[in-house]
């Protein structure tokens, strides 16, 4: 029987789903990409792919929490805040070249714990971009809808890297994001 660290473990089948999604991430790629035989792999996960697919999920929530999101509760000026997750973000997509595993694992599973963990994760995501623009002096409703626009131009440059190859939309996304993020808003018209 092959023997891996639970990292190492966590980081192969992270590369599966985000190479192949969730219906893609067959047994014998997991296999394969592990080192694992079938029975290893349930020994380890006795609720088969979808419970690899949550380890994968919930590490990565891990990650992104406390090094993207972290940031941006602490004191500090609000464009260096951003700045950091911006950093951080760009360093877990591997400056784009990465997929995203909330929407690698999109495709193929309609409801369920995988579900329930990506509405959260998105959930998590949006809060602590529009709390920190609250916290900088915008609106509630202009915070929202900026933290979301922020999360959807961040997916969709990586959509675009992905389909493209090109990783400079991804990065330019990023490298913008504090100043348009934090652009007064316009005055209302009469």
């Amino acid at each position: 029987m092959s023997k891996i660290a639970e990292p190492e473990l966590l980081n192969r089948l992270t590369q599966v789903f985000r190479t192949h999604g969730y219906e893609g991430a067959s047994l014998s790629r997991i296999s394969k990409a592990t080192g694992l035989q079938r029975a290893s792999l349930y020994h380890r996960f006795p609720g088969g792919k979808a419970e690899m697919a949550e380890a994968v999920l919930k590490r990565a929530g891990e990650w992104l929490q406390a090094h993207a999101l972290q940031p941006l509760t602490e004191s500090g000026p609000p464009e260096r805040r951003l700045r950091q997750m911006a950093e951080k973000l760009d360093e877990f997509y591997e400056g784009g070249r990465q997929s995203c595993l909330l929407d690698a694992l999109s495709f193929g599973v309609e409801q369920g714990a995988i579900r329930d963990h990506q509405r959260a994760a998105m959930k998590t995501w949006v809060d602590a971009i529009a709390t920190m623009l609250r916290e900088s002096g915008l609106s509630g409703r202009t915070a929202q809808e900026r933290a979301e626009d922020a999360v959807i131009r961040i997916q969709g440059s990586l959509v675009m890297a992905r389909a493209t190859g090109d990783q400079m939309p991804f990065r330019r996304t990023l490298r913008n994001l504090p100043q348009e993020l934090l652009r007064k808003p316009e005055p209302a018209r009469a």
